[in-house]
């Protein structure tokens, strides 16, 4: 079992499933933490309305996933589309995670149970 803290999350521009194998305190084995939905709001009267509440639900989405992945060394980042790769360029961004080593793949829709075994695989677990 590793010492490091490590984490893996597949994502698309609407979910994201969590892998980790570590809480606030210590390292123990990989475990599913709760999906992390996206709000979807539509009805925008503009189409700078919906660009902007578009960019405001993407950054709670990434803020969420951020509290989520607090202390880790180490990250899996898969997924659909270029959302992961977003996700990777605003975590460089941010001070906190800047250090992070993040490796970046891509990955259709999985089962959080196959989630899991692709990032106990990823980490040799």
């Amino acid at each position: 079992m590793s010492e490091r803290r490590l984490a893996g999350i597949w994502m698309d521009t609407q979910n994201a499933i969590v892998v980790k194998n570590h809480d606030i305190e210590s390292a123990y084995k990989f475990f599913l933490c709760d999906p992390v939905k996206r709000d979807v709001q539509g009805g925008n009267s503009s189409e700078k309305n919906a660009n902007n509440v578009e960019q405001t639900n993407t950054m709670k989405f990434f803020k969420q996933l951020e509290s989520l992945i607090t202390n880790t060394e180490e990250l899996y980042l898969t997924g659909t589309g270029d959302i992961q790769e977003q996700f990777k360029h605003h975590l460089a961004d941010t001070a906190q995670f800047k250090n992070l080593k993040v490796t970046l793949d891509t990955a259709q829709q999985m089962s959080p149970e196959q989630v899991l075994e692709t990032v106990k695989k990823h980490f040799g677990e």
